[in-house]
């Protein structure tokens, strides 16, 4: 699991038509206009899959850290929260025997095409799936064993049909698609790399200028009334161990700033954060999910 940590002087920038079903939440919300960043009002769109891997990427050499064995799985948790903010899937109502976020299953809302290959995939896969699964094990059922990053990932030879594969090269490739990032071959003595640099700094920024006014000029000291979005990709960011390349520009005693309400964000209880009027569920099982990893 992640750990958000302090720095002394820094020295260097470095979720079926016929299983239709209630929830306790109405996801239209999320996609209303008074829930939508003004910093989004733009015509590049991404997912939050596609944010976590922006965040995550070396700009000039275009991979993320190789030390780095949280963001697939982090990733995962992107793909649920995404489907769930775009009412395609839910959490099971809370009942007696199941009110924690984590024994609760995620159940399909709506399996009309999202347009996104990685999200329409998984949809296929939570409607095909009986018995329903929980928000952890969706996390752990769909990602890949990786020899690179084995650490926070599974492998199970009967399960092998849920895995995603490629999936950071196919949301690299998207990103290609929308202009922010290029393809390129590199070699690493033994073999070659596909990598993908970053073309369009502009959208970055932006993209990390959200995210720090969030902890900063427009800390509002309460996730109710955040921007939802903003909100899942923090948790997201934390989850996936990007948000040090979210803070890294600003200045020491920001940073400082910018970390410990982040700290305080991801370390506030999910389960109490989860039953409050207007809470996205799906963030906050996502976020029970990795701190019991």
């Amino acid at each position: 699991m992640t750990t958000l940590t302090h720095r002394a002087r820094r020295t260097e920038v470095g979720k079926s038509s016929e299983k239709k079903v209630e929830c306790e939440e109405d996801t239209n919300e999320d996609r209303g206009p008074d829930n939508e960043d003004s910093g989004d009002s733009k015509d590049i769109r991404l997912t939050l899959m596609e944010e976590v891997l922006l965040l995550g990427l070396k700009d000039k050499e275009g991979y993320t850290s190789f030390w780095n064995d949280c963001i697939s799985s982090g990733l995962r948790g992107g793909i649920l929260i995404e489907l769930a903010m775009r009412g395609r899937i839910c959490l099971e109502p809370p009942t007696m025997r199941k009110k924690r976020l984590l024994d609760r299953k995620v159940l399909l809302k709506s399996d009309s095409p999202t347009g996104d290959v990685l999200l329409d995939e998984t949809l296929k896969h939570i409607k095909a799936t009986e018995p329903t699964e929980t928000v952890q094990t969706w996390i752990e059922l769909l990602t890949v064993f990786c020899f690179f990053f084995p650490k926070g990932e599974t492998w199970n030879p009967f399960k092998l049909q849920y895995q995603l594969r490629n999936v950071r090269e196919r949301i690299a490739k998207n990103l290609v698609e929308k202009g922010i990032l290029t393809t390129e071959k590199q070699n690493f003595l033994l073999f070659d790399m596909t990598t993908h640099p970053v073309t369009n700094t502009t959208e970055k920024q932006r993209l990390v200028k959200k995210l720090q006014d969030s902890v900063l000029e427009r800390w509002v000291n309460d996730p109710q009334r955040m921007d939802k979005r903003t909100l899942a990709l923090l948790v997201l960011a934390h989850s996936s161990d990007v948000l040090e390349n979210v803070f890294s520009s600003l200045a020491d005693d920001k940073y400082d700033v910018a970390m410990n309400r982040a700290k305080d964000l991801v370390e506030l209880d999910p389960e109490v954060e989860g039953t409050k009027h207007s809470a996205t569920e799906m963030i906050w099982a996502v976020l029970a999910a990795f701190n019991k990893s």
